[in-house]
C-alpha cells in the first residue's frame, strides 16, 4: 500500500505541477508578446495622460484594448492584477515531486555509482539528496550574484547573458558527472526553474510592490524597480523553452544516458534559448530566420550525438552464460539469453507487479515480464545497460559479463 500512496500522490502532484506550469508560462509568454507589441498611442487624450504603448487586439468574439504605463498611471485601482501564485505553485508543487521521486530514494537516483569522481560514487543518499538541494540554492545564489556584478543598472545584459550560458554549461557538466543522467537532466532543469521563481519572489514582485506604494502614497517610483523586474522577465522568457525540455528529458533515456549526456544538455538549452528569441522577435515584427536555422543545426547536431552506435559484431562470449541458462553461441545472442538477464535483474521494478520496495507501478511504464515486452524495448535496454544507467545503482547487481550479453545482442 505504501507504493500506492507514494505514486498516487506522484499523480496529483504531477498534475497539480503541469497545470500551475501552463498557467505560468502561458500567462508569461502572453505578456512578452504583449509587451513588444505595443505601439505608441495616437489618441491625444492617451497621451496626456501618460500611456506609453497600447495594442488593440480580437478574441473570443470581443476586441480588447491594452494600454501600458511605466510609472505614472493617472489613477491606480485597489484591485490591481498580480501574477506571482501560478509562478510559486509551480516551483513548490515541482520540488515536492522532487521530494517524492528522488529524495526518498535517493540512494537509488541520486547516487551515480558510474561517477568518474571517486567521492561522488561513495556518497551515501543523504549526502547525494542534500547536494542535489545546495546546487539549486548555491545556482541561484550565483545566477543572482552574475546580474548584481555585471549589470546592476541594466547596461551591460549582453555580456550576462554570455555569463549566464557558460554557468549553464558548468551546471551541465558538473551535474553529469556528479549525479546518474536522468537525475542530472533534472537537477539542471530544476536549477533554472529555481531561478525563475525566484526572480517572481525576489524581484519583480518586491520591485512592482514599491512602485505602487510610492505611486499611492504620493512619491516617485525607482525607474530601477521596473528595470530589474524587466531584466529578470525576460530571463524567465530564455530559460521556458529549455526547462520545459529538461522536465521532459526522462521520457527519453538516449538523452541522458548518453557518453555525451552534458553536450546534450547544453545544446537543447541554447537551441531552445535561440528559438525562443526567434519569437521574440517576431512580436517586434521581425522575421529573422537565422534563429530557427540555428536552432535546427543544433537540434540536428544533438540527433546526430545521440543516434545509437551500429549494434557491434556477434562475437563468442563464453564468459557471459550463466544466467542464460547455457553456452553462448558464436551466432549470436538469442532473446531468451537477453531475457534470462531481464528476469534476473530487471523486473524487480520493471513488472506489471514490482516487487522492489517503492515501486506500485513499473518505471516509465516498461514492462519487461516477457520475450515480446524486451523485443519491444530493445534498443533503450541496449543504451542504458551499455551506459551502466540500469539497474538504478545497481541495486540488482547486473555484472560486466551480462552487460556485455545485451550489448552483443542484435535486438531481434
Amino acid at each position: 500500500m505504501e507504493g500506492f500512496f507514494l505514486e498516487y500522490g506522484n499523480l496529483l502532484l504531477r498534475w497539480l505541477h503541469v497545470i500551475a506550469a501552463i498557467a505560468w508560462i502561458g500567462e508569461s509568454i502572453y505578456f512578452v508578446m504583449l509587451d513588444l507589441s505595443l505601439h505608441a498611442p495616437k489618441g491625444e487624450h492617451s497621451k496626456k495622460l501618460g500611456v506609453y504603448g497600447e495594442l488593440w487586439a480580437v478574441h473570443g468574439g470581443g476586441f480588447y484594448h491594452n494600454q501600458k504605463y511605466l510609472t505614472n498611471p493617472a489613477e491606480l485601482p485597489d484591485d490591481l492584477h498580480w501574477s506571482f501564485w501560478k509562478a510559486y505553485t509551480t516551483w513548490l508543487s515541482g520540488f515536492g515531486l522532487f521530494m517524492l521521486l528522488y529524495l526518498l530514494k535517493a540512494d537509488i537516483y541520486l547516487v551515480n555509482p558510474a561517477s568518474p569522481w571517486e567521492w561522488a560514487r561513495n556518497m551515501s543518499g543523504f549526502e547525494a539528496g542534500i547536494l542535489a538541494v545546495l546546487f539549486l540554492v548555491i545556482g541561484y545564489n550565483v545566477y543572482s550574484r552574475l546580474c548584481r556584478i555585471i549589470s546592476p543598472t541594466v547596461n551591460h545584459d549582453g555580456w550576462l547573458s554570455a555569463a549566464v550560458g557558460v554557468m549553464m554549461v558548468i551546471v551541465a557538466w558538473l551535474t553529469s558527472q556528479i549525479f546518474p543522467g536522468r537525475a542530472a537532466f533534472l537537477i539542471t532543469g530544476a536549477l533554472m526553474a529555481t531561478c525563475m521563481s525566484a526572480n517572481v519572489f525576489f524581484w519583480i514582485i518586491p520591485g512592482q510592490r514599491r512602485m505602487v506604494n510610492a505611486l499611492k502614497t504620493g512619491g516617485k517610483p525607482n525607474p530601477l524597480d521596473g528595470a530589474w523586474g524587466k531584466q529578470r522577465s525576460v530571463h524567465n522568457t530564455y530559460f521556458t523553452l529549455p526547462v520545459i525540455f529538461l522536465m521532459l528529458s526522462n521520457h527519453y533515456s538516449f538523452t541522458y544516458s548518453n557518453e555525451y549526456a552534458w553536450v546534450i544538455m547544453t545544446l537543447f538549452i541554447f537551441a531552445g534559448a535561440v528559438i525562443r528569441q526567434y519569437f521574440v522577435l517576431r512580436h517586434l515584427g521581425k522575421n529573422d530566420l537565422r534563429y530557427p536555422a540555428v536552432g535546427i543545426v543544433l537540434l540536428a547536431l544533438i540527433g546526430w550525438i545521440a543516434a545509437p552506435s551500429p549494434a557491434p559484431a556477434a562475437a563468442p562470449l563464453a564468459a557471459a552464460t550463466s544466467q542464460a541458462g547455457g553456452a553462448a553461441s558464436t551466432a549470436g545472442v538469442s532473446i531468451e539469453q537477453v531475457h534470462g538477464i531481464i528476469q534476473a535483474r530487471c523486473v524487480e521494478c520493471h513488472s506489471a507487479k514490482p516487487t522492489q520496495p517503492g515501486f506500485a507501478a513499473a518505471p516509465a511504464g516498461i514492462m519487461l515480464d516477457t520475450n515480446a515486452e524486451t523485443l519491444q524495448h530493445a534498443a533503450q535496454i541496449k543504451q542504458v545497460v551499455a551506459n551502466k544507467y540500469m539497474p538504478l545503482a545497481n541495486l540488482t547487481k547486473m555484472t560486466d559479463e551480462e552487460r556485455a550479453v545485451i550489448a552483443a545482442w542484435s535486438g531481434q
